[in-house]
């Protein structure tokens, strides 16, 4: 496996055109008092991209960023990125975090001191953990694939060579969204190799057999599939959008830095337990960093393109087919669809289920202390 060093830096030239785009930005109109009833909320849209173009200081991002190790692999054709911490304690468990969408790699870092250092936050150096945190290919520093198919399926398998090629034999998973889609297919593909898999969100396409000799659906069951069909029809324009046209959508989002601003932060907000108040859970910075990573690598096409790729490898598992390693569920209240514990068990062994107090789709994000500690007890009996 090729290795080398990576350190982020953004041409200067490339921020001063960030700025002039959103100097010039045409906003549209809206219906009088609609505030977040249409999508993106106008006034909220100009403040903060106001403060985008004139308060927010890439450079301290990026400095930030750079304080972690940072390295590319070149992995069956495609240049991968990934932060890769070294765990302090006697016997560090290697463990790939994955992120999800509309997120990346920085959507993990406040996990990265809680697990690779816990001794220094209230835990035991027992519990560290060897930290890789790559970048999904399309997203962030990862390159952009040109062919198709590269789905969360081929993503497991990238995933599992960059962990050989790192010298890890057995390791953990971890992830939400998309990462909870290729932690699974790395279970599912790659048994033996996986100490366990830790999930805090439910891959929206898995369906466990339901044939001949499996039990009826339990009256929780069947009422989740009807909260998720509901759910869908009323929150899931954007993966509809995606998983069918995404280069359609590309052109405007590419192009626009209001645009990708107000396509990120709706589900920023709508998904996050902040009680419709995003700064509640997330600073401006914070926010504005995960845009903004989007932009400078031009990312936002080939990150949705994955929704498309996966619909051709859903995880809809045949008679006999089960995750057979260990799993641990951290469901957080405000993350939706999310099903009972009994749809899970039909396919996952789940040896550890928290109901989390609070939190919600951007668990890492919201509550890194809460997820972490999760984390660290569900692989504790599995080192």
């Amino acid at each position: 496996m090729d290795l080398t060093p990576f350190q982020i830096r953004v041409p200067e030239t490339v921020l001063q055109d960030l700025r002039e785009r959103l100097a010039r930005t045409r906003f549209p109109d809206a219906v009088a008092g609609s505030v977040w009833g249409y999508g993106a909320e106008l006034d909220y849209l100009r403040d903060l991209a106001a403060y985008w173009r004139d308060g927010f200081d890439w450079r301290e991002q990026e400095r930030a960023l750079n304080a972690l190790h940072h390295f590319r692999a070149s992995i069956d054709g495609l240049a991968i990125h990934f932060v890769h911490e070294a765990g302090r304690g006697p016997r560090p468990l290697p463990l790939v975090l994955t992120h999800g969408w509309p997120g990346s790699f920085a959507e993990l870092l406040k996990l990265a001191p809680l697990l690779t250092d816990p001794a220094s936050h209230g835990g035991s150096p027992e519990d560290a953990f060897d930290l890789v945190i790559p970048s999904i290919p399309g997203f962030g520093f990862s390159e952009r694939p040109a062919r198709p198919g590269v789905s969360n399926r081929s993503v497991a398998l990238l995933w599992h060579a960059l962990m050989r090629g790192l010298g890890y034999s057995r390791y953990g998973a971890q992830g939400g969204d998309w990462g909870a889609g290729i932690s699974t297919w790395l279970a599912l593909l790659h048994p033996a190799s996986l100490a366990g898999i830790h999930l805090n969100y439910i891959p929206g396409s898995y369906r466990p057999d339901l044939g001949s000799g499996t039990a009826p659906l339990a009256p929780e069951e069947a009422a989740f599939l009807e909260q998720k069909a509901q759910w869908y029809e009323e929150e899931g324009g954007y993966a509809h959008a995606q998983g069918t046209r995404p280069q359609t959508l590309a052109y405007g989002l590419n192009d626009s830095p209001v645009g990708l601003l107000a396509w990120i932060v709706e589900k920023l907000r709508a998904w996050s337990d902040c009680g419709g108040q995003l700064e509640r859970r997330f600073g401006r910075d914070e926010v504005l960093t995960h845009v903004t990573l989007y932009w400078v690598t031009e990312t936002i096409g080939s990150s949705m393109r994955l929704y498309r790729e996966s619909r051709h490898t859903p995880l809809q598992l045949g008679p006999g087919e089960r995750v057979r390693v260990p799993c641990g569920i951290a469901h957080f209240p405000l993350e939706a669809p999310h099903p009972p514990r009994a749809w899970v068990e039909r396919a996952y062994d789940v040896r550890r289920w928290t109901e989390m107090p609070r939190g919600g789709h951007f668990a890492a994000m919201e509550e890194p202390e809460l997820l972490a500690e999760d984390i660290r007890a569900f692989f504790r009996p599995l080192r």
